[in-house]
């Protein structure tokens, strides 16, 4: 499993809620298979999405998408989007 956070600023939150919540069909193809919105309780133009894979390389893949790029663009991302993908720990094995 992995997990991505995205981390933007947005010019108008609702304006960018309105293109998020569009863009489900996309979220499904491109392997997301649970996503989660948060604002920052100081700003809430300041948001972090959550999204779950099954694979990292879907992860990767969906980062990385023109498509996703497209949809921030519309949606009113300002800058460059702080984007981190994380693997399910491992836990050791027991001895």
């Amino acid at each position: 499993m992995a997990l991505t956070i995205i981390r933007h600023r947005v010019t108008d939150y609702g304006a960018w809620r309105k293109v998020y919540d569009s863009v489900g069909p996309m979220q499904k193809a491109g392997g997301v298979t649970e996503e989660s919105v948060h604002q920052s309780k100081n700003d809430p133009n300041d948001v972090v999405v959550l999204h779950r894979f099954e694979t990292v390389e879907q992860a990767e893949r969906f980062v990385s998408s023109p498509d996703l790029k497209d949809a921030m663009q519309r949606a009113g991302v300002v800058g460059a989007p702080r984007v981190e993908i994380f693997e399910d720990a491992r836990r050791p094995a027991r001895v």
